[in-house]
């Protein structure tokens, strides 16, 4: 996904089979930490992804905080269209 810096993220989506979702970012673009992150969003590990941040970004900064990541900063995330 293109940000709105110009720079580019990664983003993953993971859908449980009891229907949580949760959602990842990597601006490493890094597939692994994306969907890890996405999986602990989701509920599926206990334990937050260990995270750098390397941009200073919003999702970075709130990640880190151990708050809810504002994917709506954004614009480009409402766009994303995901497979069933």
């Amino acid at each position: 996904m293109r940000l709105q810096s110009g720079q580019e993220a990664l983003v993953a989506r993971v859908q449980t089979l009891d229907g949580r979702t949760g959602y990842g970012f990597s601006f490493r673009l890094d597939a692994a930490e994306a969907r890890q992150m996405a999986e602990w969003d989701a509920g599926v590990h206990a334990e937050r992804p260990a995270y750098q941040p390397v941009l200073g970004h919003p999702w970075e900064i709130t990640l880190v905080a151990g708050a809810q990541v504002p994917w709506d900063c954004e614009p480009g995330f409402a766009t994303l269209s995901w497979l069933p």
